[in-house]
């Protein structure tokens, strides 16, 4: 006889970490969802809200900024929710949205650089936090 204990088929333990950095992710998304669309909303309402910097290298229109981030932002909002129901393939899609996110911030950086900046920290935050063993359940 074996002093192994086996775990039922089916049943997989998941450690504290692993769920605690599920749900940060999870809380985190649905925070980095509503600041980007209430920098998408600002940025649609009030053009001069942002002052953009000479001379940048990818120089696109204030309202179409705007528009990115209004949308972006409702999409991870949606997945942070549905991230809170560990659903397998939200977990995915907040990976890539997370990428997603950080890369539209690298290049708003020159129009609201410190918020821009918070908002990729973040999203690196919660891909490290979502690629942890044991993370996201498949």
């Amino acid at each position: 006889m074996s002093t192994t204990q086996h775990q039922p088929q089916g049943t997989e333990h998941v450690s504290g970490w692993a769920t605690g950095g599920l749900v940060f992710a999870a809380s985190m998304l649905i925070l980095i969802g509503v600041f980007q669309a209430l920098a998408g909303v600002v940025a649609i309402a009030n053009d001069n809200f942002y002052v953009v910097a000479r001379n940048y290298t990818f120089d696109l229109d204030v309202t179409a900024w705007g528009w990115i981030h209004l949308i972006l932002g409702l999409a991870i909002l949606t997945i942070g929710i549905f991230l809170f129901r560990r659903a397998t393939w939200a977990g995915v899609a907040a990976i890539a949205f997370a990428m997603v996110s950080a890369l539209s911030n690298f290049f708003f950086i020159p129009y609201y650089p410190i918020w821009a900046l918070v908002l990729i920290a973040l999203d690196v935050w919660v891909i490290w936090a979502l690629t942890r063993p044991g993370a996201i359940r498949t």
